[in-house]
């Protein structure tokens, strides 16, 4: 389906939004709709805008001068990059944006991603009383950008490996012969995800054990291939969830408080 302004939002006091192609489903109208329920929020409402191309973003605005905020997913995370007046740190590094903050015909671009993760990462190492000297990134895509960055924020050294392995990343078999060497372990990739849930990456998981941590940006199944392959063998694990949830409300807070920006395009 594809977008059409509806005259019906402009009497909103105070519009928000998602932009992507397609939106069959969304995480954050559900989040959003019920915390304003729950929290007792007024004059907001939340909305899918499903635009077929990124080059209608300033259509929409026109349309909408009560809009305050925007999500962004899939395919507009780095197409929508042009259109924004300035980045922050966080979406610079990762070259990407999820968030916009919409200050009148100022767009200003976040990822929220970073936050999300970083506040995970953070309570899962607290919980565990570790500082784990290496970590291992499955899969280059979008969010491992993000998780590369809260690393390199926490001084936690890395290694990337892929599939398909470019310059500076491992495969999976030269990972494997020296898995002990990496306590965390992160998977950025869809394995795992419903439908396909019986697939996972592919590790030597007989060789992890005790002094291993293994997160998982997957967080549907709340139990994946990948975590139950570490609890089996008795590896704290844990999943994507907060990380969506804190995602979610660092958007919130970005559309609502004043912020400073250090990164100009």
């Amino acid at each position: 389906m594809h977008w059409q302004p509806d005259p019906n939002l402009h009497s909103i006091p105070k519009l928000y939004g998602l932009i992507g192609y397609p939106l069959s489903h969304s995480f954050s109208r559900k989040y959003f709709s019920e915390k304003f329920v729950r929290e007792h929020i007024t004059g907001c409402q939340y909305e899918l805008f499903p635009i077929e191309s990124i080059d209608r973003l300033p259509e929409l605005l026109a349309a909408y001068p009560n809009l305050q905020g925007l999500n962004v997913t899939i395919p507009y995370k780095q197409q929508v990059i042009p259109f924004l007046s300035s980045l922050d740190e966080g979406a610079a590094a990762v070259g990407a944006v999820n968030v916009i903050r919409v200050e009148g015909t100022i767009l200003k671009g976040y990822n929220s991603d970073v936050f999300g993760f970083q506040s995970s990462l953070h309570s899962f190492l607290q919980e565990h009383n570790t500082q784990p000297e290496r970590a291992l990134i499955l899969g280059t895509g979008g969010a491992a950008k993000a998780v590369r960055f809260v690393l390199q924020l926490l001084n936690i050294p890395f290694s990337t490996v892929s599939r398909e392995p470019q310059e500076g990343q491992m495969g999976y078999e030269e990972v494997n012969a020296h898995i002990e060497q990496f306590p965390l372990i992160i998977n950025t990739t869809p394995l795992g995800m419903a439908p396909k849930v019986d697939s996972c990456p592919d590790l030597a998981y007989d060789k992890l054990g005790s002094g291993h941590l293994l997160y998982d940006l997957v967080y549907n199944p709340e139990i994946t291939e990948f975590m139950k392959r570490g609890l089996y063998r008795g590896i704290p694990v844990k999943n994507g969830l907060e990380m969506l949830y804190g995602q979610a409300e660092k958007a919130w807070e970005i559309w609502n408080t004043p912020a400073v920006l250090t990164v100009k395009k």
